[in-house]
């Protein structure tokens, strides 16, 4: 008796967007990539569709929810910086390397208020970002554990250090923002010299504090967005 073989049916192919879907999904994640970067987090899919000039059905339709469309704006940026770890460490001079990723880190951070919350919350988005903090992990703490054993760093530093440093030059980028958006420079080579070897040179101060008058305005601007 022949036994007849059943092929499962093949999975249907992605249809690809039309091509106004195609523009209104474009515009979607770069009004979302506007707010975020200026706004942070707390924005809503509303806010998102009125900046894009769609309806709020639109953003829907390509984003269930607010999660979804944060991973679609922010995956490349953190999958970058799992990249740039990586990068450090083809940098002959240990020292050299740690501080350019940390500034790219501290740079990216401080020009998009919306990316220091993303990554305070990877542990809320596994599925999207896993990947990445599996690549994103080691390479820090080799880029760290390279320049500790070369004798550039403290020999006390840990890799779990900078990921709290770096979120203080982050909250003192936002703070500053609207007065001093340079100013984080300043702290970021403090902070370097904090975890730097005792008989190591310092990093220079290139860029001055605030006034008085630009923390008073950075107060009123800061605390203002939060009433």
């Amino acid at each position: 008796m022949n036994t007849v073989t059943t092929k499962a049916p093949a999975a249907p192919a992605t249809r690809p967007l039309r091509a106004d879907a195609a523009r209104n999904q474009q515009r979607i994640l770069e009004a979302a990539r506007e707010l975020f970067a200026t706004r942070g987090l707390e924005i809503t899919l509303d806010d998102v569709a009125e900046h894009a000039g769609v309806g709020v059905g639109t953003v829907y339709r390509r984003f269930s929810n607010k999660q979804d469309l944060i991973a679609g704006v922010f995956e490349k940026h953190v999958d970058d910086m799992a990249g740039q770890a990586e990068l450090a460490l083809d940098i002959p001079d240990p020292w050299q390397g740690l501080v350019q990723f940390f500034e790219y880190m501290c740079r990216h951070m401080a020009e998009n208020r919306g990316l220091g919350e993303v990554l305070m919350t990877l542990d809320g988005q596994q599925n999207r970002f896993a990947c990445v903090r599996e690549r994103m992990e080691p390479a820090v703490t080799k880029v760290i554990d390279r320049a500790r054993d070369a004798g550039e760093l403290r020999p006390d530093a840990e890799a779990q250090d900078f990921f709290a440093t770096i979120h203080m030059v982050d909250w003192i980028a936002d703070f500053a923002r609207t007065v001093h958006p340079e100013v984080w420079r300043r702290y970021f080579s403090i902070m370097l010299d904090g975890l730097r070897a005792d008989s190591r040179p310092r990093q220079p101060l290139t860029v001055g504090p605030m006034t008085f008058e630009q923390v008073h305005e950075a107060k009123s601007a800061c605390f203002g967005r939060r009433r």
